[in-house]
């Protein structure tokens, strides 16, 4: 007996499976017939290739749920960084700030993967985010702008087999696209309001002796969205990035490729505001009351500065077709990363005293290294594809904090004054210091057989990976000094390892040419480590997450409709879980932070639906659901006497989310035409804290672009394209971050106002 879910969403995916199914099974066709139909057709819908299985194949013939967007999708929306994903344009991915911070990004994918504190240099996050195959080891630099990317696949459910550790929630794979070795610009440049302005620069040289040259620049600034009354000071919510990437391609013959990338940027912005929504049991100062409205201007003016990040990096990527069959990939990488973080945004936390101090100035410094190596086999054989590997990550990182105040009250509250510049007679300098390295590798197997019965329908895939994972590092100061632990004053070490194998099954069928269905079971973790906001720097072991999911891909109507849906269940064990200390009193600057293994189960479970249809030239309609549910175990508070089992709350997790896109082209004469573009993204209220129940404010954004492309230039094939941009088109008002104090009240962060801009480009 089957038992359908009533739940909201739960039907869609029923819907959404039955018409998959519901197509008629036809007899097996030759594959010069299956390629054709695979293939662009003249007005529908054209093949979206992935890399997700380390090949390229078809999105639509790969049985995992998989979300991408594309380089002209990111244009569309005016996507400059990880951050602006946090629109909800993919709805089982969720983006946020760490806090009023955008230094660092949480990332999470169905429910799984967000950190109640990312700025953490032995702690992992649990969807991995990767650059041309190279895993970006931290959420600290994450924001940084991104170069010429070709497409952002988005890969839900584990994917430890080929992925390997803390993609337990999945994977976000951003591919840069390569040279082209013929001679190519791309050029865009635009001014927007808040005083921004960009510009970006792509150019492709032409083959010289084998060797193709690619060059990236660009340049991005806004000034800030809310007002900082002190003078001189830098604005909330501003930002400045710019950077360069180079990329040499030497292909000495058809079989061989060498790729050389090298790029360097500097990612400098200012936190966001947090404004006191509604008070509690503590009287605020009279200078400083709720505000339940988004301000354009804070209250009260602090000294503020641009959080910077500096990342650099070095990709080899060799790849070697021994055979027809075979294929041999290596991919180097060496990669830097130093990122101060100046965090003042958060007075209206501050606990009001005559005469005493407050606004807690956050001053804090991370430095990163990381070395991977990746060696991949990649072959097919008749009826056996499949891919083998070893992988190895070293990553050495360093961490330090300082919280001073950096205002004095007067005896009423009525007004302020700044103190001098911080120093160590206010309190020790750094107040926290930790380091961490980590050392993890790893083998892995996928294969997929397709036996010849049934006309090669049937397609079986196993897969695992084996990992060792080895992680220490030292807690050097608390409070100023070395930390003192059972009466002992000194260095406090942490040594935490694991080995861990992560298998995969998945069968699935092709019902016809464009009905493909799958069910896959597979596990992922997200390794152990410790929390350096600890007294004692205590070790914690992986958590882990194991997942059953069905799915269709479809496409019918000659074409002009794909729909993909997938439905999970998943048991989530050994989830790591943060408690802190509550120190809500004037004068205390420091939070500590503990985090421990629950000791029972959680679930997950969701079903996602996806539609993209081409009923006429021209006109693209796009449609995403995505209904989630996570349930945390309880788990004992190390800080309560007795260590209580407390409830635990996922966070960044909205129950139902969609987003929905329209793009239309009109040809005007020649090749020139116009265009519009518009999406809609929608989300439930969300937790943000996973020891607050408090619930964020309901997500409605529209963005926008309208403009004309393809104007000639000349005779030289040059080709214009001006535009106007978009972001929260209707100015919508919420409070994405929500948080309750019992004594201060309940505070929050607003999202961004609308912004919009001109934009022109250059195509040659």
């Amino acid at each position: 007996m089957v038992r359908v879910d009533r739940r909201p969403g739960a039907s869609l995916a029923v819907l959404c499976f039955a018409l998959a199914v519901s197509q008629p099974v036809r007899a097996a066709v030759p594959d010069a017939a299956v390629e054709a139909a695979e293939a662009p057709v003249a007005d529908g819908l054209t093949d979206i290739v992935v890399t997700a299985q380390k090949r390229e194949t078809n999105l639509q013939r790969t049985p995992i749920a998989i979300n991408v967007l594309g380089s002209e999708d990111l244009i569309n929306r005016h996507v400059l960084t990880l951050t602006d994903l946090g629109d909800g344009s993919i709805p089982s991915l969720r983006v946020a700030p760490f806090f009023a911070r955008k230094s660092a990004l949480v990332v999470n994918i169905r429910g799984v993967g967000a950190l109640g504190d990312a700025n953490q240099p032995a702690r992992e996050q649990g969807a991995g985010v990767y650059v041309d195959g190279v895993y970006l080891g931290r959420a600290q630099g994450l924001g940084a702008a991104l170069y010429d990317v070709e497409r952002i696949e988005v890969l839900k459910g584990p994917q430890g087999t080929l992925f390997g550790r803390n993609t337990e929630g999945g994977a976000v794979s951003i591919v840069t696209k390569r040279p082209s070795g013929e001679f190519r610009v791309d050029a865009r440049a635009g001014l927007s309001n808040f005083d921004g302005y960009e510009g970006v620069v792509h150019l492709d040289l032409p083959e010289f002796n084998n060797i193709s040259i690619k060059l990236d620049g660009l340049y991005q600034k806004r000034g800030g969205t809310v007002g900082n009354p002190l003078a001189g000071e830098e604005d909330f919510n501003n930002y400045e990035r710019y950077g360069g990437h180079a990329a040499v391609m030497w292909k000495p013959s058809p079989d061989f490729t060498a790729l050389y990338e090298y790029d360097r940027s500097r990612d400098g912005t200012t936190p966001y505001l947090v404004q006191l929504l509604a008070r509690g049991s503590l009287t605020p100062a009279p200078l400083s009351p709720p505000r339940p409205d988004r301000v354009k201007t804070a209250d009260i003016g602090v000294p503020l500065q641009e959080s910077i990040g500096h990342t650099s990096g070095h990709l080899l990527n060799l790849e070697w077709k021994a055979s027809d069959r075979i294929q041999l990939r290596s991919i180097t990488s060496y990669r830097e990363l130093d990122q101060s973080q100046y965090d003042n945004g958060a007075v209206a936390l501050s606990v009001f005293a005559p005469n005493g101090n407050f606004a807690r100035y956050s001053l804090a410094d991370f430095d990163q290294h990381q070395w991977s190596q990746e060696l991949q086999l990649i072959g097919n054989l008749p009826g056996l594809d499949f891919v083998g590997g070893l992988f190895y990550y070293h990553e050495k990182v360093e961490d330090n904090a300082w919280s001073p105040n950096t205002l004095r009250w007067n005896a009423t509250g009525t007004a302020y004054t700044v103190l001098p510049p911080p120093g160590v007679a206010q309190s020790p300098f750094p107040d926290r210091e930790s380091n961490a390295e980590t050392d993890s590798a790893a083998a892995f197997g996928q294969a997929t057989w397709t036996p010849s019965v049934w006309e090669e329908r049937l397609h079986l895939t196993l897969g695992g990976r084996y990992t060792h994972d080895k992680k220490k590092g030292e807690l050097t100061k608390v409070n100023g000094a070395l930390p003192v632990v059972n009466g002992v004053r000194g260095e406090v070490p942490f040594r935490v390892k694991s080995d861990r194998f992560d298998p995969m099954v998945n069968i699935a069928v092709d019902l016809a040419p464009t009905v493909h269905v799958y069910g896959k079971w597979s596990t992922g973790y997200k390794a152990g480590g410790a929390n350096s906001r600890s007294l004692t720097y205590r070790g914690f072991g992986p958590e882990s997450l194991s997942v059953f999911e069905v799915g269709a891909k479809t496409e019918f109507l000659d074409r002009r409709v794909r729909l993909n849906a997938a439905a999970y269940t998943g048991r989530y064990k050994n989830v790591q879980i943060d408690f802190n200390l509550n120190t809500l009193q004037a004068g205390v600057n420091r939070t500590t932070i503990e985090t421990v293994n629950a000791d029972g189960n959680g679930r997950i479970k969701g079903v996602e639906a996806d539609i993209t249809i081409a009923p006429v030239r021209g006109l693209t309609l796009n449609a995403s659901y995505a209904y989630t549910y996570v349930r945390l175990p309880e788990a004992r508070n190390p800080f309560v006497t007795g260590n209580p089992l407390v409830p635990v709350y996922p966070i960044y997790t909205p129950r139902n989310a969609a987003s929905g896109s329209i793009d239309y082209s009109l040809p005007i004469a020649g090749d020139m035409s116009a265009f519009i573009h518009l999406d809609a993204n929608i989300a439930d209220r969300q937790v943000t804290s996973s020891s607050d129940p408090t619930r964020s404010d309901r997500q409605k954004l529209v963005n926008g672009r309208l403009g004309l492309t393809a104007i000639q230039l000349g005779n030289q094939g040059a080709q214009l394209e001006v535009a106007l941009w978009a972001r929260n088109l209707l100015d919508h008002d919420y409070v994405f971050l929500r948080n309750t104090s019992g004594a201060l009240g309940t505070y929050g962060i607003y999202n961004e106002p609308r912004t919009y801009g001109v934009e022109a480009r250059i195509r040659l």
